[in-house]
């Protein structure tokens, strides 16, 4: 039994996690963006309360956090979401108090782990796990294994430069994925080409523009188009680069999957003639709400059932 927890920049979940990915109690709170202690806190006091629901006790700890971590130290980097939290480490503290073994990765890597265990790539060799939603983001699992950049980074899928002369991205390039294919990219470019009279310019979010398309509402349909093209685009260059199994689409936007998956097939037949693109299978996410808790227990047999050689 696994004691799972789910670091975001809005909220904190954590639940018991079997050994099956089942989640068999779980809790939340809005996240302390500024104190690391109440944080600490409240996540300790959550495993406690689930553990008591579940009428459990678990064995170890999985963490899977938002922003750059050290998977290794259990320490945070620089987290934009989490001012308070940055240079702490939750993978050290947890361990200390309830004396067990504690595994911290990336989000997006735990949702992976999770989705090739547990989901849409189980018995997969070679899986992509992508999410979009507020950015774009995502996971790679080759053999079983987590893939790992050097000195253990994560790859940042949603940087790739797919038009270098279009919106200015966060990270300082131009055009980057992110930048034109996730939902607020969705949104500023409905914005910026609704004429002053549209009606619908209100509280608009990807979710919404989604809903309008389906209405048949002309622009949003425009969006939905130009969303499927560039998602397309980035999940082209994935397939040309790695010729995986499955890539799993996650996150948000992908909620309304039903409305781009005909238009990224289109963008990948077009162009990916050189590897076998037809038996990379574009899958959804299976685990559900609970994917991300599922993922740090994961995160924690990943790391410790294998035995990896850099766990402490």
């Amino acid at each position: 039994m696994i004691g799972a927890v789910d670091i975001g920049g809005t909220k904190i979940a954590v639940g018991m996690v079997n050994d099956n990915g089942q989640v068999l109690s779980r809790k939340e709170t809005p996240t302390d963006t500024k104190s690391y202690a109440n944080g600490l806190a409240a996540i300790a006091s959550m495993l406690r309360e689930t553990a008591r629901t579940a009428g459990v006790e678990f064995t170890g700890i999985g963490i899977g956090s938002t922003g750059p971590v050290d998977p290794f130290s259990g320490k945070f980097g620089e987290v934009d979401f989490l001012p308070g939290w940055r240079g702490q480490n939750p993978g050290a503290d947890l361990a200390h108090m309830f004396n067990v073994r504690v595994a911290l990765e990336n989000d997006a890597d735990a949702a992976a782990l999770a989705e090739a265990g547990w989901g849409a790539g189980k018995n997969k060799s070679r899986l992509i796990y992508v999410t979009v939603g507020t950015g774009i983001g995502g996971g790679i699992v080759f053999d079983g294994r987590l893939y790992r950049g050097v000195d253990g980074s994560h790859p940042e899928l949603g940087h790739q430069v797919i038009d270098p002369s279009g919106p200015l991205c966060s990270c300082g390039y131009r055009g980057c994925w992110e930048s034109l294919a996730s939902g607020p990219a969705m949104v500023a470019w409905l914005e910026g080409n609704a004429p002053a009279e549209y009606p619908h310019r209100k509280h608009l979010t990807a979710k919404r523009i989604c809903q309008l398309a389906q209405e048949d509402d002309t622009l949003a349909r425009q969006a939905v188009e130009r969303e499927a093209y560039y998602m397309g685009l980035g999940l082209a260059n994935l397939v040309n680069l790695f010729a995986p199994d499955v890539i799993v689409l996650s996150g948000s936007v992908m909620k309304s999957a039903a409305l781009f998956l005909d238009g990224i097939r289109r963008v990948i037949c077009r162009g990916c003639r050189f590897v076998p693109f037809e038996k990379t299978e574009i899958a959804l996410a299976s685990l559900g709400e609970d994917t991300n808790l599922i993922g740090a227990a994961r995160v924690w047999h990943d790391r410790f059932r294998r035995g990896d050689s850099n766990a402490s």
